[in-house]
């Protein structure tokens, strides 16, 4: 005998319900073919557009919400495949305003009440929870945007600065970037080291070579004359053609006397470089080689950035920078003079002979130089790079320290190729 025999199918139903009618969510029991027998209070309140959805079937309710079919179809082989089935996210208009709900639906099974065999599903409004999810998903979002943006900025920021770079002296560079507080209008006097050079003869070189050529030959001489400077920790000013302004003693200074004698030691190494590349320059459509005048002052003089509003020139102004100009005028091709305060500061380390004396355009009286004959090898602080090679069979030289692996590779492919052609001709004999 059932034990449904003895109940009331109404009563049982109702009492079954009861939890679903007092329950927060929307919810609603069906027969097995899911047709709606019972929905609660939530429910209508809920969906009240759908009005009375008793013996409805639960598919045409989801049709009836709006309820895209694809999920109405998820829903359907769901219950049939595993007997429960969640929609986490249904999205139903209210009233002209979308509300979100995840929509739970199970079988249930009962042995002794058979009317109690049927779906049993709730309605759970999680419009909020959504709202707070895309308010999240739109601030990670934002995040993620926000250091892409970052990130481009940077790599713009170190790009410029790499190409800024290339037109400041690194000690001027470093002081630009390190500095927290605006100097541009930041003016010292200093003791300083003045360094000019200057091609002879340039003006005739640049009117016989072609530019590209022209452009080869001054680019690598002043990359050349730039490696050297800044080994010497010398701060390059400016070029102007083919003229070389270098000073020591700011922004970083070791002293008077070791900015002079980094000064000419830089002079000397710049000079032994031209020599190394005679023949490179040679190759290059300049016949008579490159020969180079120096001349080196000393004095105090006025240090800062100048120029206007919208650009600024790091730069020394100073009758040592004129004097270093017109001395470069009075020394012969290859070679270095100086004047009397900088042999003054250098005179253990250095042997010079007179050359004379002068009265320099804008001096009011006779300014003594002297030509460096020999610098003395303990004062020099850092070792030359050698650039040259010169065997019994090959000849090396490079322009560029950037050439030095290239190089290597290039001299293990001929060693490989004279390897192969001996080893032919060893086995032709």
């Amino acid at each position: 005998m059932n034990a449904e025999q003895f109940f009331n199918q109404k009563t049982i139903l109702d009492l079954s319900f009861f939890n679903f009618r007092n329950a927060i969510t929307a919810a609603y029991f069906a027969d097995q073919d899911l047709s709606i027998l019972r929905v609660n209070d939530n429910f209508r309140a809920f969906f009240p557009i759908l009005g009375n959805v008793t013996n409805a079937s639960m598919l045409d309710v989801l049709e009836q919400l709006g309820v895209p079919l694809e999920q109405i179809e998820v829903f359907r082989t769901g219950l049939e495949k595993d007997g429960s089935v969640l929609l986490p996210k249904v999205a139903v208009k209210v009233d002209g305003e979308e509300r979100m709900y995840s929509l739970l639906s199970a079988y249930t099974h009962d042995s002794d009440f058979s009317y109690l065999n049927g779906v049993q599903g709730q309605f759970v409004d999680r419009t909020d929870e959504w709202a707070l999810r895309r308010e999240r998903e739109s601030l990670l979002e934002q995040k993620i945007r926000d250091r892409e943006l970052i990130e481009e900025k940077s790599r713009q920021l170190e790009n410029l600065a790499n190409r800024l770079a290339k037109y400041l002296s690194p000690q001027i560079y470093n002081s630009i970037f390190s500095e927290t507080e605006d100097t541009s209008h930041t003016h010292r006097r200093k003791n300083l080291t003045i360094f000019f050079s200057d091609i002879v003869q340039f003006t005739d070189l640049s009117d016989t070579l072609e530019p590209e050529r022209l452009a080869a030959v001054i680019n690598s001489y002043l990359s050349e004359m730039t490696n050297v400077a800044l080994d010497c920790g010398g701060t390059i000013d400016k070029f102007i053609g083919d003229a070389i302004l270098i000073f020591f003693g700011d922004p970083d200074s070791e002293g008077e006397a070791e900015d002079a004698l980094k000064c000419v030691e830089m002079a000397v190494r710049m000079r032994e470089r031209v020599q190394e590349l005679q023949s490179v320059w040679r190759k290059k459509g300049v016949p008579q080689g490159i020969k180079v005048r120096m001349g080196i002052a000393t004095g105090y003089c006025t240090v800062g950035n100048f120029g206007s509003d919208q650009r600024l020139d790091y730069t020394v102004l100073g009758s040592p920078v004129n004097l270093a100009a017109r001395l470069q005028t009075q020394a012969d091709p290859d070679t270095i003079i100086m004047d009397e305060n900088t042999l003054s500061l250098i005179e253990g380390s250095v042997k010079t002979r007179p050359k004379g004396e002068f009265v320099p355009r804008g001096f009011s009286r006779a300014v003594r130089y002297y030509e460096l004959e020999e610098f003395s090898a303990r004062a020099r602080r850092a070792l030359r790079h050698q650039m040259m090679h010169v065997g019994a069979h090959v000849e090396v030289t490079l322009t560029d320290n950037s050439d030095i692996r290239a190089a290597i590779e290039e001299l293990r492919e001929i060693q490989n190729k004279f390897e192969r052609e001996l080893s032919s001709r060893e086995e032709e004999g």
